[in-house]
């Protein structure tokens, strides 16, 4: 296939509800979503960077000059075989796996949709639906319960709990003795050190499934040292940012459940290295969220069909996250399934009248 060209657009989409972690408070999805064009067949991809660095090194900035300075040029320059060559054309450019994600992922769609495939055919995956679970930010928790209670009532498998320290053991205590028995998870992005071991083995005694990325987010062998310290499984997020990172984690025992976030690896041709080295050693996976919209949540719905996720992921209902989301086609759980979307490619269009609302910036790359 040859790409004729590439379009970059900046959305700001306004969130349901205030959204805060140990990073911050959002109130708005700032993405870029591109758009790859090939033969009259459009395919999109989602770029989930911060505006400024929080969640790892990349922003929006710096992932526009290297989209339309080098990658969506080279991405031009020559007929593209299959999408899981295209990352390794710009291996010369190092790092800023989601800026390649970003137009990797639109490749991907665009392949799939001119051969009239959905993407998880492509991926190896067979499932229709894909179990989901809810990440909860960081409120009161009086509205945290009601909130645990809303979903569990809703039928979502798990309930995952932003924590820091300080906001941790009272809010753990309060919804094990309303929930004793969900399925429930925390994920303290960073927050903690080695030195706060004795609050981790307080978050340890609350019979957790696992604790996410509760140290640096570039760290391995902390969480190694951790590990050994703990009952409750470890999982990694930050730190997971190539398939060889995820084997030096699994190799230093840093963690034994692996989150994978298309975006902060690298693309679907990096998961697909993660997910068969994971299932050859037997070591669970799941499917993480970046408050996608449409476009980013339905490349990850495709994604977690693999065999290899075995536990439920964020890709819960898009209506929990927004009031209106940029795409034709609603993805919303039932009972705690997500149905994958049918048709070629993710299977969602883009809702033109709304995305054009929405959008601060756009540009467009030719051949």
């Amino acid at each position: 296939m040859k790409i004729d060209e590439v379009e970059l657009r900046l959305v700001r989409v306004p969130y349901r509800a205030p959204f805060r972690t140990s990073f911050g408070e959002e109130s708005e999805k700032h993405a870029v979503i591109v758009t790859v064009r090939s033969d009259g067949v459009e395919g999109y991809g989602e770029g989930v960077m911060d505006p400024f660095p929080h969640y790892r090194e990349e922003c929006i900035p710096g992932a526009l000059h290297l989209l339309r300075g080098a990658f969506a040029p080279e991405l031009m320059s020559r007929p593209v075989e299959h999408p899981s060559e295209v990352t390794a054309r710009w291996v010369e450019w190092r790092g800023n796996p989601m800026a390649k994600t970003a137009l990797e992922l639109a490749v991907w769609d665009c392949y799939a949709r001119q051969h009239d495939v959905p993407l998880r055919s492509l991926l190896g995956g067979t499932r229709t639906e894909v179990p989901v679970g809810a990440s909860l930010g960081m409120n009161p928790i009086a509205q945290t319960l009601d909130s645990v209670a809303l979903h569990v009532e809703q039928g979502y498998q798990r309930v995952k709990l932003k924590i820091e320290p300080g906001w941790d053991v009272d809010l753990l205590s309060a919804v094990r003795a309303q929930f004793p028995d969900i399925e429930l998870t925390v994920d303290a992005n960073s927050a903690y050190t080695l030195e706060m071991i004795d609050a981790l083995r307080q978050i340890d005694e609350f019979g957790l499934h696992y604790i996410e990325q509760p140290l640096h987010w570039d760290d391995m062998l902390d969480h190694a040292t951790l590990a050994k310290q703990l009952r409750t499984e470890l999982c990694l997020d930050e730190s997971l940012t190539s398939p060889a990172r995820v084997r030096m984690a699994l190799e230093l025992k840093a963690c034994t459940v692996v989150n994978v976030k298309v975006a902060r690896v690298g693309g679907l041709q990096s998961v697909r290295e993660i997910h068969d080295h994971c299932v050859a050693l037997g070591v669970p996976m799941w499917c993480g969220g970046m408050l996608e919209t449409g476009i980013g949540r339905a490349h990850n719905i495709h994604l977690a069909t693999m065999p290899g996720f075995v536990f439920p992921g964020d890709t819960a209902s898009a209506s929990r996250t927004y009031v209106r989301d940029i795409t034709e086609q609603q993805l919303e759980a039932t009972n705690g399934v997500m149905p994958v979307p049918a048709g070629a490619g993710i299977g969602v269009t883009l809702d033109r009248d709304f995305v054009h609302e929405v959008t601060e910036s756009v540009e467009v790359i030719r051949r």
